[in-house]
């Protein structure tokens, strides 16, 4: 069973960039497709981006041409650069790990971080 930590977050004004880390132990980090969601006060957790096993992603509409998501297998990580971020992208985000799905829905993943906390100042 693959345990995920995320870090990274923190307040930034708009326009500004961050860059989210999540550390998976546990499991076989390779054997695992990886994603991105995201919750905001009173919404929904909802998707931000995928890589596969093989590398492949997907990302929101939202936040194409702004976010990347990218793993290292060396270290068991998996990453979210965030650029020209909006106070709209103001939420808790979450990392997760799934053995079976490559999915933007929250449901094909099994294993689930803490989250960390992203603010922009508008």
């Amino acid at each position: 069973q693959v345990q995920l930590v995320e870090s990274g977050g923190g307040l930034v004004q708009a326009g500004g960039s961050l860059r989210l880390s999540c550390a998976a132990s546990g499991g076989t980090f390779s054997s695992y497709a990886m994603a991105w969601f995201r919750q905001a006060p009173g919404k929904e957790r909802e998707f931000v981006a995928a890589i596969s096993k093989s590398g492949n992603t997907n990302n929101a509409d939202s936040v194409k041409g702004r976010f990347t998501i990218s793993r290292d297998s060396a270290k068991n990580t998996v990453y979210l650069q965030l650029n020209s971020l909006k106070p709209e992208d103001t939420a808790v985000y979450y990392c997760a790990a799934s053995r079976q799905y490559y999915s933007s829905s929250r449901y094909g993943y099994n294993y689930w971080g803490q989250g960390t906390q992203v603010t922009v100042s508008s």
